[in-house]
């Protein structure tokens, strides 16, 4: 009896110990980080193009930014779009971006990069992100530079 008493209370305290290394390998609910689709506290507003293309009607002092490669961007982009390839922007200062207060419309060709690079520029400090998905979803015009 004392042996079997002894290897209950020895299973109980591992499930309670394994159990307990679980929950702590999940983050609480509230420190969590941010959806970046969530509308509230998000980093970035996500828009669809035809949003982006009413803003760029309506807006003046704004910067289309595309995302993608240089190779991607040479072979079709939207008009006035600046090109800033995800893989470069990290934690340092970025040149053409210097208000970070301003206006930035991203994109790229489906839609990952231009959320990765919003999330990063969030965490740069810019505020007014807009973040439209990709290029095959654009309905207006193109320009290529060959």
């Amino acid at each position: 009896m004392k042996i079997t008493a002894l290897l209950l209370t020895l299973i109980l305290c591992l499930t309670a110990a394994l159990c307990g290394c679980t929950a702590q390998d999940q983050p609480a609910p509230d420190t969590a980080a941010p959806s970046a689709t969530a509308q509230e506290d998000a980093p970035y507003t996500q828009i669809d193009a035809a949003q982006a293309a009413r803003l760029m009607q309506t807006e003046k002092d704004y910067i289309l930014l595309d995302v993608r490669t240089e190779e991607e961007y040479k072979a079709g982009h939207i008009p006035n779009a600046v090109c800033i390839p995800n893989e470069t922007i990290g934690n340092g200062e970025i040149g053409a971006l210097k208000d970070k207060n301003q206006l930035i419309l991203v994109y790229c060709r489906s839609g990952r990069r231009s959320k990765e690079t919003a999330q990063k520029l969030a965490n740069l400090g810019y505020t007014n992100i807009k973040e439209f998905g990709g290029i095959i979803d654009w309905t207006g015009e193109t320009v290529a530079e060959y």
